[in-house]
């Protein structure tokens, strides 16, 4: 389908490009899809008015009619998944297997935010007075500024916005440059939505298309209590002390350097399938991707060379072939990254398999490689950096032990998994002094998080929570209550506080 068809199904028109354009390019064979303007100063301060008047009309409407709202949106999405989930795969590169994924996850979060219209609510405590009751409440916060990455293009902002809304907030929406088309689709997809239904206020929802600067804008606004912000360590390291510097609220999902640990009771077969989806899916684009694999000795001779010769197999392609597994990377940049990053591991005494440029037919322009498997490295500060790239350092460990204390020394703290099929040592890895992550797995990869759960990471990773569980809280403001049914007026300890 050609470009201009597949964006006038999902309701998105563009003007003519200008010089000040972001070119759209298709990682895929790196072709123009579109040029998009940047958002000028009035544009950006049109948007956080609107989002400003929305929010106090938002706020007082019923939580069930907003998550009313929230409900249709899916169902929208649900009509028009086959084309956005292709749009997604055009615009970053992924497989269609995970362009549409990403829509569900898109479908899957208003669900939750849905049924969770009916459910927001706070406590009732026991106060130490008579006749008073003591409550906790949440109210709507205020507009939400959302900062998303190009890896996934609409599935984490859905899980920001959709709570955002049940929750009574608008949301002001930066996509990354690179995958602004994503983003106007679902814009235009939302505001079709809201048209078509009882009457809500303009300004829910504004994209605005723009860089770093514009990033800074949204952070330093306090007409945006809370920023969710989904990107690199460098990114939240630059945006975190703008945010806290107005006191503004940050969800921060930032950068991955995700690990998982073979045991020797581990099945091996189920390592394999796992390991591959985990380290080689999104082309190793992913916050939750796979890299580093740490292996006991007594299983190495045997898993190691299988790796091996899977990924010397994978299907490298196009990715709307659909027998494609690995798509390309995203640009020039991620390409030199990933091999200045295996240059790095050859010179330091590692071997390493793959990693080579993939010639695609009719993808000349685009940046395809076979996943990397690197082997013979300490932890070394190479691998204690992330190359957002398929590559995967294998270390050998000689106890569950040491393999957590290599798993638990890099910087980032997102996702993590264990392989085994001893009970003891799975919670061991589960407790106190275990897997040092926000996301820890068994018998799993890191990857693939379900929207149920709160998704986020520890230490450099940023300590924010997006999608499930009470993830919803921080879209909101906590209140501390006390109603007083009495005539009298007992004070709280016993403070006894006469005028004679």
């Amino acid at each position: 389908m050609d470009i201009a068809d597949l964006l006038a199904r999902l309701g998105v028109s563009l003007p003519d490009a200008s010089t000040d354009d972001f070119a759209v390019r298709s990682p895929i064979d790196g072709s123009l899809l579109a040029s998009v303007a940047p958002a000028s100063w009035n544009q950006v301060e049109a948007a956080l008015v609107r989002a400003g008047e929305a929010f106090r009309a938002w706020r007082v409407v019923p939580a069930p009619q907003r998550g009313d709202l929230v409900r249709r949106y899916g169902l929208a999405l649900r009509a028009a998944k086959a084309d956005l989930g292709e749009l997604v795969t055009r615009e970053t590169g992924k497989i269609l297997q995970e362009g549409l994924g990403e829509v569900l996850e898109m479908i899957d979060i208003c669900d939750f935010a849905a049924g969770l219209s009916r459910q927001i609510g706070g406590l009732t405590l026991p106060s130490e007075r008579p006749g008073h009751r003591l409550m906790e409440l949440w109210q709507p916060i205020g507009p939400v500024g959302v900062i998303s990455a190009f890896n996934f293009p609409a599935a984490v902002w859905a899980w920001n916005a959709a709570l955002a809304w049940v929750c009574g907030d608008p949301v002001v929406w930066k996509p990354s440059p690179r995958t602004p088309l994503t983003a106007l689709a679902c814009s235009a997809l939302f505001q079709r939505v809201a048209a078509e239904g009882p009457e809500v206020p303009e300004g829910l929802l504004s994209v605005l298309v723009g860089g770093s600067a514009l990033a800074e804008t949204l952070a330093d606004d306090p007409r945006l209590p809370v920023i969710s912000a989904t990107g690199s360590c460098a990114m939240g390291r630059a945006l975190a002390p703008r945010i806290a510097a107005r006191f503004g609220r940050a969800i921060l999902e930032l950068g991955g350097n995700n690990g998982a640990i073979v045991c020797p009771s581990a099945h091996l077969a189920l390592v394999e399938r796992a390991v591959l989806f985990a380290a080689t899916g999104t082309a190793g684009q992913r916050c939750t991707t796979l890299r580093r694999l740490l292996v006991h000795e007594a299983v190495y001779a045997d898993l190691v060379p299988r790796l091996r010769g899977l990924y010397a197999r994978l299907p490298v392609g196009n990715p709307l072939d659909p027998h494609t597994l690995v798509g390309p990377l995203i640009d020039e940049a991620a390409f030199e990254a990933m091999q200045a990053a295996l240059a790095e591991a050859r010179a330091a005494g590692g071997r390493v398999c793959g990693g080579e440029r993939v010639e695609v037919p009719d993808g000349k322009d685009g940046f395809y490689v076979r996943p990397a498997l690197v082997e013979g490295l300490d932890q070394t500060a190479l691998v204690h950096q992330e190359t957002f790239a398929p590559i995967l350092y294998v270390l050998r460990v000689g106890s569950l032990e040491e393999a957590l204390r290599l798993h638990n020394a890099v910087p980032q703290g997102l996702a993590s998994s264990l392989f085994t099929r001893d009970f003891a040592e799975a919670e061991r890895f589960l407790g106190p002094a275990g897997s040092d992550c926000g996301i820890a797995n068994v018998n799993l990869g890191p990857s693939g998080a379900e929207i149920g759960g709160a998704f986020g990471g520890e230490k450099d990773t940023g300590g924010g929570r997006e999608s499930g569980s009470d993830a919803w809280k921080a879209y909101m403001r906590r209140m501390t209550c006390t109603l007083n049914a009495s005539n009298e007026l007992p004070l709280a300890q016993g403070i006894q506080f006469h005028l004679e």
